[in-house]
C-alpha cells in the first residue's frame, strides 16, 4: 500500500457506503490531483452551457443547473471548513448541513460565471490546504453528520461529489466535454 498522503481512504475511513460510491466512482490514487482536475472540468462543462440549459429544471431532477452549480460551492465551502477542523486536531463534532434548505432559500443564485469563479477560488483554498498540511494530518479523524472521517476521506469526498454532479450536469444537459486539462490536449 502506497504512503501517499493523499492516497484513496480505507472504507474505514469514510462515513457510509453511499459517501464510498462516491468515491469509487473516481479514477486515479491522488487526492490532489483529481481535485486540481476537477478546476478544469467544472469551468469547462460551464463554458458550454447556455442560459436556457443553466436555468431549466431538467425532469426527473428538482433543482436546476445553477441551482445545482450552487450546491457545488456550498458544498466546497462545508468540505473545506471540515478539512480545517479536522486537519487541526478539532475533534468537536461537526454539524450536518441542509443542502435542500440552501437551494430552496435560492440565497447565493446570481451571475454564473459568479459561481463558477466563486468555486475556482475555494477549490483551489482547499487544495492549499491540503498542500500545507502535514502528512500525519490526513489520518486525523472527527465526527461529521453523525460519522467519523479522516482528513483523505473528506478531500475524496469532496472531489466525488463534484463529480457525481457534473456527471449529472453533463447528462441533463447533452454535453460532453473534457475533464482535465491532460484530456482535453489528447483529444
Amino acid at each position: 500500500m502506497t504512503r501517499i498522503a493523499s492516497r484513496r481512504p480505507k472504507t474505514t475511513e469514510v462515513g457510509n457506503e453511499y459517501q464510498q460510491g462516491l468515491i469509487d466512482q473516481l479514477d486515479g490514487n491522488c487526492s490532489l490531483m483529481a481535485l486540481e482536475d476537477q478546476l478544469y472540468w467544472a469551468c469547462e462543462l460551464a463554458s458550454h452551457l447556455c442560459s436556457e440549459q443553466i436555468d431549466k429544471v431538467h425532469a426527473p431532477y428538482e433543482w436546476t443547473v445553477r441551482q445545482v452549480f450552487e450546491h457545488c460551492v456550498d458544498a466546497e465551502r462545508v468540505f473545506g471548513y471540515r478539512m480545517l477542523r479536522i486537519a487541526a486536531g478539532d475533534k468537536t463534532p461537526l454539524p450536518g448541513w441542509d443542502e435542500n434548505a440552501y437551494a430552496d432559500s435560492r440565497f447565493g443564485l446570481g451571475n454564473f460565471s459568479g459561481l463558477i469563479a466563486e468555486f475556482g477560488f475555494l477549490r483551489q483554498a482547499n487544495l492549499l490546504l491540503l498542500r500545507r498540511i502535514v502528512p500525519a494530518s490526513w489520518d486525523y479523524v472527527a465526527e461529521a453528520n453523525g460519522s467519523s472521517f479522516t482528513v483523505r476521506a473528506i478531500a475524496w469526498l469532496a472531489a466525488g461529489h463534484l463529480h457525481h454532479h457534473l456527471a449529472i450536469v453533463e447528462r441533463r444537459c447533452g454535453v460532453t466535454v473534457s475533464r482535465s486539462a491532460k484530456q482535453a490536449m489528447e483529444s
